[in-house]
């Protein structure tokens, strides 16, 4: 008798949430951002399921000690517009590490994460901090190396 495989559908009630912290110390952006959305998508864990939130919550610590390879860090440049002509505003990336370095990490997860309703709430599971202090110890994160 042959048996059948049953594919097994997790809901995002029945899986336990995990904290983890990476250091973006000296880290690349995009392989930081890489592994912080597939920890926060739920790839790493077999209870993966497309359509519901699996994943982990994700502490990214030092987020204006980040780097880039090559000439990335000059070339670099995020956009923004306001919708109304000649409202095209541009920022590069050392100007925009020096101001806001947490932007700069949301932006490269957020670009990695699902353009949906899944996507905004999964989005709000990334907790990123400029200095090594963060406010969730009583969550007992996990420390990851890259």
């Amino acid at each position: 008798m042959k048996q059948e495989k049953v594919t097994r559908f997790f809901q995002s009630e029945d899986i336990d949430k995990k904290w983890y912290v990476i250091d973006a110390e000296g880290q690349v952006l995009g392989r930081l951002a890489t592994k912080a959305a597939r920890i926060i998508r739920g790839k790493e864990k077999p209870t993966f399921t497309p359509n519901a939130d699996t994943g982990d919550f994700v502490i990214v610590i030092n987020a204006d000690k980040i780097k880039l390879t090559g000439k990335r860090a000059e070339m670099k440049e995020y956009f923004h517009y306001s919708g109304y002509p000649g409202g095209l505003k541009i920022q590069s990336f050392k100007e925009l590490i020096a101001k806001k370095p947490e932007y700069v990490i949301e932006h490269a997860v957020h670009g990695m994460l699902p353009k949906n309703r899944l996507g905004a709430r999964l989005f709000k599971k990334l907790k990123v901090y400029r200095g090594t202090e963060h406010p969730h110890e009583a969550q007992q994160p996990e420390v990851i190396s890259l």
